[in-house]
């Protein structure tokens, strides 16, 4: 659940007590808050404050992508959305003030549950809980893009207006960022399958942008959702977006190598619903037209690749030393791979 002491990264949590303390908050800075362990983003770390415990999150350390990592975001759609969506955590502060611990960072309810990533817990059957938990995923998706943003006085966030072709330059800059070499040929013909294709016109709601397995925070007893964590890429867009990026993280058995390797969900497992089950039930649940969802499962996969290649650039770079960023590069290179088989009409 905590990394170890000796691979935590310290905060200035002095500066944080006199932070809390001149708005009357009590926070006692020692022992130092433990950091939770999982994830490879922001950086996370259980603290007492008033009595009662709450998590603290920052973005890493380093150069951070423009439009990722945004806690004043998390904030804002939290403190929207946690009065009458009972799965977002309530919040305690946003801070953008710098100085205090090196970047923006806010504080949000903590509730604590059962966090499933790549395997399951012993004594869980995959063929006993896995349509469970595929239902559960989508039950809570189908529940977030039902919420009416202007209810929750998110009506002007975002900008929904070209979000699918922002996303489209957008992750084509970045994939060119996250490299130190010209983009193998791959990324290049997928990135002009995306341009050159029709972008889909779809409905307008509230989207998490990441939103998986172990952003689910769970009952360790009956499994329900206790929480829907990890908000700070949401925005108003095609909620189809929302699940082809469920489903980029959704590995199969017959997947290829790469997508066993993100190690991120056990849908390949027995009992879990196949990516085409999900985008059926979902389907079937919201009456959306999911005629054109190719588009936004290539998107979505090539986002995925990317983000990798990112991750990999932290380790290329020096910005991390956590032994799982080095093999990201070449992971991400292999899911571009997978990405062009699917461009050039390989079977999903």
């Amino acid at each position: 659940m905590f990394r170890p002491l000796e691979t935590t990264i310290a905060q200035d949590w002095r500066a944080l007590a006199r932070h809390l303390a001149a708005r009357g908050h009590d926070f006692d800075p020692t022992p130092p808050p433990p950091q939770f362990a999982g994830g490879f983003g922001n950086l996370n770390y259980l603290l007492t404050i008033d009595g009662a415990p709450w998590v603290l999150r920052r973005p890493p350390l380093g150069p951070i992508p423009r439009g990722a990592n945004d806690m004043a975001r998390e904030f804002r759609v939290l403190s929207a959305l946690s009065p009458t969506f009972a799965l977002a955590p309530r919040t305690l502060l946003f801070c953008a003030d710098t100085a205090v611990l090196g970047a923006p960072f806010l504080i949000l309810e903590y509730r604590p549950g059962l966090i499933i990533r790549d395997r399951l817990p012993v004594g869980l059957s995959s063929a006993a809980i896995g349509a469970t938990l595929s239902h559960t995923l989508g039950d809570v998706m189908v529940a977030l893009h039902a919420v009416d943003p202007a209810a929750v006085g998110l009506q002007d966030f975002g900008r929904p207006d070209g979000f699918l072709h922002r996303a489209v330059e957008g992750w084509a800059r970045r994939c060119a960022l996250a490299l130190d070499t010209d983009i193998a040929p791959a990324a290049v013909e997928t990135i002009a399958w995306l341009r050159a294709a029709p972008v889909p016109r779809g409905d307008v709601t509230l989207l998490h942008n990441d939103f998986k397995l172990d952003n689910l925070i769970l009952d360790s007893a009956t499994l329900a959702p206790r929480a829907v964590v990890d908000w700070d890429m949401a925005s108003r867009g095609d909620p189809l977006f929302d699940l082809a990026t469920l489903l980029s993280y959704w590995a199969q058995a017959d997947d290829p190598p790469c997508m066993h390797d993100i190690q991120q969900m056990p849908t390949a497992q027995p009992g879990f619903y196949t990516r085409a089950q999900m985008l059926a039930a979902y389907a079937n649940r919201t009456s959306r037209d999911v005629s054109n969802f190719r588009f936004h499962r290539i998107l979505a996969m090539f986002k995925l690749g990317v983000v990798y290649l990112q991750l990999g650039a932290q380790w290329r770079r020096g910005a991390t030393n956590d032994p799982r960023f080095e093999r990201f590069t070449r992971l991400g290179s292999d899911l571009l791979e997978f990405t062009h088989e699917i461009v050039r009409g390989r079977a999903d």
